[in-house]
């Protein structure tokens, strides 16, 4: 399901073109690495934002992402300048809030920004919204969010290409799989809420409870 959601979100909703570049956050994520490399297999650059040099380094030698950055670093914003010298054509977005709005400041003329979630903002009372949306006006861009089963009835479509991408190893996978009980459960979504996992996170039920 990630993997489809990150297909029709980007494909669909961010219209990647060849040259073009897309920028991911919560790039080390099930949905985000998949997001990234998918843009490479389209033609585009892929830049990703993460929480940590590990996972930035995971993004760019594993998976072929063009650059990846950490998004807690003081030179954030300098080096994301660096990495879109001709702006951003695509944010695919996971994190919402002050992130969302930093990127923005880089968006080029035309940009799309697909919105697929905002894990920084879940937990919050009060959500955190754009501060600068006028650059959508400015930018003559567009901010659009979509839900996943709008497209069950092209899930084989995705299926087929993504396979085909595999196999050629232009798409690869992780799991990050936990071994607990009901109680733990818990514990393991918030880790996951925490940023602390690469890959998709799953828990291992043990076998007595089938």
């Amino acid at each position: 399901m990630t993997g489809l959601t990150a297909y029709f979100g980007l494909l669909d909703k961010g219209e990647p073109k060849a040259g073009e570049t897309v920028v991911v956050t919560a790039a080390s994520g099930a949905v985000g690495m998949v997001v990234g490399q998918i843009a490479r297999a389209k033609g585009a650059r892929a830049v990703g934002t993460a929480g940590s040099e590990e996972k930035c380094r995971y993004l760019v030698e594993e998976l072929g992402f063009d650059a990846a950055l950490n998004y807690k670093s003081e030179t954030f914003y300098q080096q994301l300048r660096e990495v879109t010298p001709d702006r951003i054509d695509v944010i695919f977005d996971n994190v919402g809030g002050p992130l969302l709005d930093t990127l923005i400041r880089r968006l080029g003329m035309g940009g799309r920004i697909v919105v697929c979630g905002a894990t920084s903002q879940y937990n919050n009372d009060v959500i955190y919204g754009p501060s600068n949306y006028l650059a959508l006006a400015t930018m003559r861009a567009r901010m659009e969010g979509f839900i996943i089963f709008d497209y069950e009835d092209r899930y084989a479509e995705a299926r087929e290409e993504m396979i085909g991408w595999m196999k050629a190893g232009q798409l690869k996978f992780r799991e990050n799989i936990l071994d607990g009980g009901i109680a733990d459960y818990p514990s393991i979504l918030h880790r996951l809420y925490e940023g602390e996992n690469i890959g998709k996170m799953m828990m291992r039920l043990p076998a007595a409870m089938g």
